[in-house]
């Protein structure tokens, strides 16, 4: 049994590149694990590592090609996406200081140190600014529910934020996904959807992609 858990670990971080042959090969089965995909990535403040703007270009792609439901998706996603938000938000309120105090170590301390500063510069639009930025997306809410607003106000945020991250890479992908050259370029075409998205959001996302940048040369100069 326990020769079986690298290879699931390593299909569940990597789901976006296994999706196409899993859904060949398993159908509507795959709705509910691009849900528990998507809701662990941003409701547990513990796996910001799971994939999400990649996971959700190559969903899209996949629904353009005709394997998937691209209304079911996005009605599914979103509820993913919405429902993840709001129980990080509930872990940070009432059990967050106990979960940084036990120092784990897919927790890092200067991810969680950004977005605090991120909530204090810009408020409730960290929200909705988290969603196009990996591991800021996963740690935003948990600090929000920690102290940062009351639930009214980040519902509204979670919402908005949602709809928009979701739409964006689901229908770039069903749209672009499926021409010839982009499906000979996936990788490049992934990260460049990606990085037009996160400029598309303002100099607030530049900002953050300046701030992961400076973590990884850190990290390096210190290794």
């Amino acid at each position: 049994m326990l020769d079986y858990i690298p290879g699931f670990i390593d299909l569940f971080i990597h789901l976006d590149k296994y999706l196409p042959d899993l859904v060949s090969s398993y159908g509507n089965l795959i709705y509910g694990l691009l849900f528990v995909i998507i809701f662990c990535e941003t409701g547990l403040v513990i796996t910001p590592f799971l994939p999400g703007d990649s996971l959700l270009f190559i969903t899209g792609t996949v629904a353009g090609m005709g394997s998937l439901n691209i209304g079911i998706l996005l009605v599914l996603i979103y509820t993913a996406a919405i429902l993840g938000d709001s129980v990080n938000y509930t872990i940070g309120k009432y059990v967050g200081h106990k979960i940084l105090a036990m120092n784990l170590p897919m927790i890092r301390k200067e991810h969680l140190d950004k977005t605090h500063q991120y909530f204090e510069k810009y408020g409730g639009m960290t929200i909705i600014i988290a969603r196009f930025a990996p591991f800021v997306r996963t740690f935003a809410p948990f600090l929000a529910g920690m102290g940062a607003m009351g639930y009214k106000q980040f519902i509204v945020y979670n919402v908005t934020g949602a709809i928009l991250w979701v739409t964006t890479f689901l229908l770039a992908g069903y749209f672009i996904g499926t021409i010839p050259i982009v499906q000979e370029n996936m990788s490049l075409v992934a990260l460049a959807i990606i990085i037009i998205s996160l400029f598309a959001v303002g100099t607030l996302i530049l900002e953050v992609l300046r701030f992961f940048g400076t973590c990884f040369f850190s990290r390096v100069k210190r290794t």
